[in-house]
């Protein structure tokens, strides 16, 4: 089989991308995209990403992690796949599509920034000295000194790696609050990739949800990955409760190609 493709990259965080709307791609095995997804012996990329037909959407969005298991909610993949849809000529004020956690809304801005709107965040819990939460992907967020020096790979691993957290899997988020409180460093270790990535779009949400500088009402944190710029807007009701939050940030197309799948 013939993979036609697409490689796109948010902030560093890159992706394949397969238009899949007549379901050429949907028998794609774990072993084939984590070949696929392989910088050695493959395209190379952080997950796969297949853009399916879907009545009453403008399209779905089916996401695999680098290791070919199907994934949850990826940010910046959202924000790559719609960038993806404009340029098949899916275009749209705003986009309405599918994907593993529900419904998401997204539109394109006149400079190409692309901004999507996240799962609302109903729970932040403590643990230990640390937070947990769900932005469409289990994120555990760590507050840290000089995260730029800090050992991401070693402290990632041993935490998604722990007894509470081995079975199910969860992303590991250092952040380094800045002198200006609507300013914060993230740097990530994800499960699917096991590794850090140069960039994570609901890890950055989760970060910047922990880091809110309004009590109550509108936040707008910039966000300084690895793999450059991204900010999170969101309203913040209460302790508990997030809503209208929207990660926004570029979405590029690399190159284009197609790959013999064996």
């Amino acid at each position: 089989m013939i993979l036609q493709f697409n490689k796109y990259q948010g902030t560093g965080n890159d992706f394949i991308l397969a238009d899949n709307r007549n379901g050429a791609y949907s028998n794609l095995t774990q072993e084939q995209i984590h070949r696929l997804c392989d910088r050695r012996f493959g395209i190379g990329a952080d997950g796969l990403m297949l853009l399916n037909e879907k009545p009453g959407f403008d399209f779905e969005m089916k996401y695999y992690n680098a290791d070919g298991r199907e994934g949850s909610m990826c940010g910046n993949g959202g924000r790559c796949m719609v960038k993806f849809a404009y340029h098949l000529r899916i275009h749209r004020e705003l986009y309405r599509f599918l994907a593993s956690d529900g419904v998401h809304e997204a539109e394109i801005d006149t400079d190409g920034i692309v901004s999507l709107k996240m799962k609302d965040v109903k729970m932040i819990r403590k643990f230990q000295n640390d937070f947990i939460l769900d932005t469409g992907s289990p994120h555990y967020v760590k507050m840290v000194t000089n995260v730029m020096n800090y050992e991401v790979y070693k402290k990632g691993y041993e935490i998604r790696h722990s007894r509470e957290f081995e079975e199910e899997g969860i992303n590991v988020n250092f952040v380094e609050q800045l002198p200006e409180p609507d300013k914060i460093i993230v740097r990530t270790f994800e499960r699917g990739v096991e590794d850090e990535t140069y960039s994570c779009g609901t890890g950055v949400t989760a970060a910047a949800l922990v880091c809110f500088h309004n009590e109550n009402g509108f936040n707008e944190v910039e966000v300084k990955t690895i793999g450059g710029p991204l900010s999170v807007e969101f309203d913040r009701v209460d302790d508990n409760q997030y809503t209208n939050i929207w990660l926004c940030g570029p979405a590029e197309k690399v190159f284009e190609g197609q790959v013999e799948i064996k």
